[in-house]
C-alpha cells in the first residue's frame, strides 16, 4: 500500500497523509482520523527510506548483546523491543558473544546512518574501545550500571542484592557459602563478588570458594559446582551469579547424591521463568529485566533527541523471592 493509495481510500490530498506522517499540527482533526483510519484498515507500513531521507532519522536502533540465549539478556531485549515499537522504532539484534571484531562489523552500520542510537549489555571493561568507535551517537549503556563517565546507564544496586542473599544464607544457619560467578569483565560480576566478600567478611565468616563460570550456561554452572565438591570441605550453600549458573548447580548436587536445600541451599540471580521451572524451585534475586530495557530505550531517545545532553544514570529496584531451594 502507497501514500497515494492511503491519500485515495481516505479522501484526502499526498500531503495531508504526508503531514498526518510526520506528526504536523497543520491538519484538521477530522483529515487526521480519516487518514489514521484509512492507514487502520490497510495495515500500512511507511517506508523507512523515504522517511530518513524527510527526518535524516532511521527510525532504527541497535543493540548489542553478549548472549542472546542468556534468558535474562533475552527478557531484557523484549522490553527494549516494545518500548521501541511503542515510539516508532525498531531494532537491529546484534548478539556479539563479546567478540571485538564482531561488534566493529555491526557499529559499521554508523558510518552509513543505518541506525540512530545504540544499546548495550558488553562488558564494563570494553566501554573505552565501543566509546571510541560509537564516536557521538547517542548511546544507553543497559544492565551494567556505571556511577561515572559520560554514558547513560540503566541497572541495579548489584552489591546490595549481592549482600542480601548471602545474609539470608547465614541467617539460614549456612556456615560455608560458596559463590560461583562469571568474568570478572563485567562490572556486575565484581559488585557481586564485592558484595558476598563484604558480607562474609563483616559476619567473622573465613570460609571463602569461588569458582569461575566459563560462560552463563547450564553446563558451565554444573561444572563449576562439580569443582565445589571436589574440595576437602563442601559448601553447605552456594550462590550462583545467574538463575541458569544456579540450575546447573543444583543438578551437579543432585547428581553427587546430596539433596537441595537440606545438604546444599541454592540462590540464583536474575529472576527468569527458569528459576520457577527447576525442582525445588529457586530462590532467586529478580532483576526488573523488561523495564530495565524499556527504560534503556527512553534514556536513548532523550539522547537522540538532545545529544548535548549529560548522561543520565538510573538505578532501579530488585526483589528477593524466596522458594523451596533456600
Amino acid at each position: 500500500m502507497s501514500i497515494q493509495k492511503i491519500a485515495k481510500l481516505a479522501g484526502v490530498s499526498v500531503a495531508t497523509v504526508s503531514r498526518v506522517l510526520n506528526n504536523s499540527d497543520s491538519v484538521k482533526s477530522k483529515n487526521r482520523e480519516r487518514v489514521l483510519e484509512a492507514i487502520r484498515e490497510s495495515n500500512y507500513q511507511p517506508n523507512l527510506l523515504a522517511r530518513q531521507l524527510r527526518t535524516s532519522r532511521s527510525s532504527m536502533i541497535l543493540v548489542m548483546v553478549s548472549n542472546i540465549a542468556n534468558p535474562f539478556c533475552a527478557d531484557v531485549v523484549k522490553g527494549i523491543e516494545e518500548e521501541a515499537e511503542m515510539n516508532g522504532y525498531r531494532i537491529l539484534l546484534c548478539n556479539s558473544g563479546s567478540d571485538i571484531e564482531r561488534s566493529k562489523s555491526s557499529l559499521g552500520l554508523l558510518s552509513g546512518k543505518m541506525v540512530d542510537g545504540i544499546i548495550t549489555m558488553d562488558a564494563f571493561s570494553r566501554l573505552p574501545d565501543l566509546s571510541t568507535m560509537i564516536g557521538q551517537t547517542p548511546w544507553v549503556q543497559c544492565a551494567e550500571y556505571a556511577d561515572a563517565g559520560d554514558v547513560s546507564c540503566v541497572g541495579i544496586n548489584d552489591t546490595d542484592a549481592s549482600e542480601f542473599a548471602i545474609r539470608h544464607l547465614l541467617e539460614r544457619g549456612c556456615k560455608r557459602v560458596a559463590l560461583i560467578n562469571h568474568d570478572l569483565s563485567y562490572k556486575y560480576a565484581q559488585l557481586r563478588e564485592r558484595g558476598y566478600k563484604s558480607v562474609l567478611s563483616q559476619q567473622g565468616n573465613d570460609f571463602e570458594a569461588i569458582e569461575y563460570a566459563s560462560e552463563l550456561s547450564f553446563h558451565a554452572g554444573r561444572s563449576a559446582m562439580e569443582n565445589l565438591l571436589r574440595a576437602p570441605l563442601k559448601p553447605d550453600a552456594v550462590f550462583a551469579v545467574s538463575d541458569t549458573l544456579a540450575a546447573g548447580a543444583m543438578r551437579a548436587i543432585d547428581d553427587a547424591g546430596m539433596k537441595v536445600p537440606q545438604d546444599i541451599a541454592v540462590i540464583g540471580f536474575d529472576g527468569t521463568e527458569l528459576a520457577e521451572m527447576v525442582s525445588p524451585q529457586l530462590t532467586t534475586i529478580e532483576q526488573p529485566s523488561r523495564d530495565i530495557g524499556r527504560h534503556a530505550v527512553s534514556l536513548l531517545l532523550r539522547k537522540i533527541d538532545n545529544p548535548e545532553a549529560p548522561a543520565e544514570r538510573l538505578m532501579m529496584g530488585w526483589r528477593f523471592i524466596a522458594r523451596a531451594s533456600a
